[in-house]
């Protein structure tokens, strides 16, 4: 429910079930909630953050992430609202990569490229799942096993992914995988924010700062070039707080290729845990800022939401309802030498970390 007056809240994770699979497997949530009302719901199918709420600066508590009420939404309407998505987060370009002298073919799932891991990545599996409650944070661990050539990819890789909701209004999000071969390995997390609320316009008068000098820009088919260029003088500059919708409709080729904002910043990182953006809505005067371990993040302007997926409350999400944040190695890395590597060897562990934290300004 939209608009909830913030009251005491008990810190607590609460799991019940959220639905049923095609196949008879059940669908678990799990509500995360800390002393302040932030409240995170989770479900066990591709890890999906269903909602997230957080007050606003009168204490109004509003879900500020897009998507569905049941889960038959989230089977026959996702673009990926809410999900971890893997084995390899946004795109690889002709769906293939080279790999110690063997070539790996993947699903072609968008135009002729790979997106998101394939046709049934890890946004659309069941992960099993652990709740916890330490020292004041609530969370809950989910794994999932992707065989070896699931979907293409090789090695048997094991996945964690935790979400742990503080006692800061912080939603931890951290990654970990193994595997028996060499392989590659992307995850992110892939919300729609709109920190007015889902369902209340669009997000063109948010904030936005972005801790980068540089951008991967990209072809037609938004694949990167491999050029790694400055900001400094298009429409990509978000080095200084500037409204969403300020130059989304610039006269620049590369917002025309994204049909807005769909591309991968390149940020400040040396791989420790760095403030990577913020974002502010005016409206409501909810915060968000992000810190991450990796090298980019996809700021992408929900330019492709049409009206036609029907999420919670019956909101049509219509463009630029929401925008994402996602943290990230940068998209074809396995067929650019100079970008950082997303390379897994056996015997290795790959680790990564997101931090959202939730404020206001009055």
């Amino acid at each position: 429910m939209c608009g909830e007056l913030l009251l005491a809240a008990a810190v607590a994770v609460i799991q019940s079930t959220f639905g049923t699979m095609p196949d008879g497997a059940k669908v678990d949530a799990f509500t995360l909630t800390n002393a302040h009302g932030v409240e995170a719901r989770i479900i066990t199918y591709g890890a999906i953050v269903v909602s997230l709420k957080a007050p606003d600066r009168s204490g109004r508590l509003d879900d500020v992430v897009l998507g569905f009420d049941t889960l038959e939404g989230y089977l026959t309407r996702s673009r990926f609202f809410g999900a971890v998505v893997g084995r390899y987060a946004n795109r690889i370009a002709n769906a293939r990569f080279t790999l110690d002298g063997h070539t790996y073919e993947l699903a072609a799932n968008n135009g002729r490229n790979h997106l998101h891991g394939g046709r049934r990545g890890f946004d659309k599996v069941v992960w099993k799942a652990e709740p916890f409650e330490r020292d004041g944070n609530v969370g809950v661990a989910l794994t999932h096993v992707s065989p070896d050539g699931d979907e293409g990819y090789p090695g048997t890789l094991t996945a964690h992914v935790t979400y742990t909701l503080t006692p800061r209004d912080e939603l931890i999000v951290d990654y970990s995988a193994t595997s028996d071969k060499a392989t590659v390995v992307n995850l992110t997390q892939h919300s729609y924010f709109n920190l007015a609320g889902e369902g209340h316009g669009d997000i063109l008068r948010h904030q936005l700062t972005i801790d980068a000098d540089r951008f991967t820009p990209t072809d037609d088919t938004q694949i990167p070039t491999g050029e790694i260029v400055p900001v400094d003088g298009t429409p990509f500059d978000f080095r200084k707080p500037s409204a969403v919708g300020a130059r989304i409709d610039a006269d620049d080729e590369q917002i025309r290729r994204g049909k807005g904002y769909d591309h991968n910043f390149v940020l400040r990182s040396n791989g420790d845990l760095r403030h990577a953006a913020r974002l502010a809505d005016p409206s409501s005067g909810r915060t968000m800022d992000v810190a991450t371990t990796e090298p980019g993040v996809q700021f992408y302007s929900g330019n492709n939401l049409d009206g036609s997926a029907i999420g919670k409350n019956g909101h049509a999400y219509g463009r630029r309802s929401a925008l994402c944040l996602e943290t990230q190695h940068f998209p074809d890395s396995p067929n650019h030498a100079n970008f950082p590597s997303t390379r897994l060897e056996p015997g290795k562990e790959y680790r990564s970390r997101t931090v959202f934290t939730f404020g206001v300004t009055k």
